[in-house]
């Protein structure tokens, strides 16, 4: 097993009134179904109408055209949440001596938040991982950040067990915090975690612009912002 998950009881059987409405819903989404492939083959229409226009202009013409090469920017959408494109969401929190640490503090840098636990054992396998890639950005320089942080967010419910995890795996950076309430972490609830290891990467600016990173997955999104390794 690759993760520990959180455990939910199944729901109870749906009453009558429960059943209609779901068939409700059920119809309603084929009906939106039914219109957005409606809409791709106008759109598909419109564009192989495009195609043959460009086609015939003449090679002068194209010279200004932008190449797609299949590699962009992640686009800020506005919001704030944990979806790509996103401003993720402020954490404050206690570390292990009782002092509050914030997100927030760590604008500016490139951050990796980290959600674990110390009794999670596919968690403490990529720890290794991840203490690699912090001995590896800690200090590099990037393009546009200050530098790299990890902000590590463990579902422990003991105070000894998530201070001897972070001291065995060697988990060297600073931002260590907890509510001790396992599965009732408020912040996993708001990243709307229900499975760890579970990760977002943030650029400078606080947006999210990658998720649920492992192994090598994780190296190669951050050597995007690194200008040069020491």
């Amino acid at each position: 097993m690759n993760v520990c998950e959180n455990w939910e009881p199944e729901s109870p059987e749906l009453t009558n009134t429960q059943l209609s409405l779901k068939e409700n819903i059920m119809t309603q989404q084929k009906q939106k179904t039914m219109i957005f492939k409606s809409a791709i083959v106008m759109v598909g229409v419109a564009l192989i109408t495009w195609t043959g226009i460009v086609g015939a202009s003449p090679a002068s013409d194209s010279e200004g055209l932008i190449e797609l090469t299949g590699s962009f920017d992640v686009v800020p959408t506005g919001r704030i949440g944990t979806n790509i494109g996103d401003e993720a969401p402020n954490i404050i929190m206690n570390n292990p001596k009782g002092k509050k640490m914030k997100l927030s503090d760590l604008r500016g840098s490139i951050v990796l938040i980290d959600f674990w636990a110390s009794w999670c054992g596919p968690c403490r396998r990529e720890n290794v991982n991840v203490v690699k890639a912090y001995e590896k950005y800690s200090k590099a320089k990037f393009k546009n950040a200050d530098g790299f942080e990890i902000f590590s967010i463990s579902l422990d419910s003991k105070v000894s067990s998530w201070e001897s995890a972070i001291k065995k795996d060697g988990l060297k950076w600073d931002y260590h915090v907890s509510d001790l309430k396992k599965w009732q972490n408020e912040a996993a609830a708001m990243y709307g975690v229900s499975s760890i290891p579970m990760s977002f990467l943030l650029d400078e600016n606080g947006i999210v612009v990658a998720k649920d990173l492992r192994g090598f997955e994780l190296h190669r999104h951050i050597d995007k912002f690194v200008k040069s390794l020491k």
